[in-house]
């Protein structure tokens, strides 16, 4: 199944709720306002798929073995910050 993307105004969503819900079965729908995307509204499901936990960096560190993997930082080029003037 294909997702399709959708874009609906403000004044839309407002005018035909179930319409704009039908379509979030779909795939997701962005609703402008004035012209910008202001919102996007997903299914239940595709929501839970998007916040699904994953390990963080910490846990993945704990795990067995982990010293085995081999990783190297990028050096930064440049500053990492900047001084502010505050009148």
């Amino acid at each position: 199944m294909t997702m399709t993307i959708s874009t609906f105004s403000s004044r839309e969503f407002n005018q035909d709720v179930s319409k704009i819900k039908k379509a979030a079965m779909q795939g997701p729908v962005f609703i402008t306002d004035r012209g910008h995307t202001a919102h996007v509204l997903l299914s239940i499901e595709d929501y839970l798929k998007l916040t699904k936990t994953r390990e963080s960096i910490v846990d993945l560190l704990a795990m067995p073995d982990s010293s085995d993997i081999a990783f190297e930082a990028p050096k930064i080029k440049g500053t990492i910050f900047r001084t502010e003037e505050f009148d």
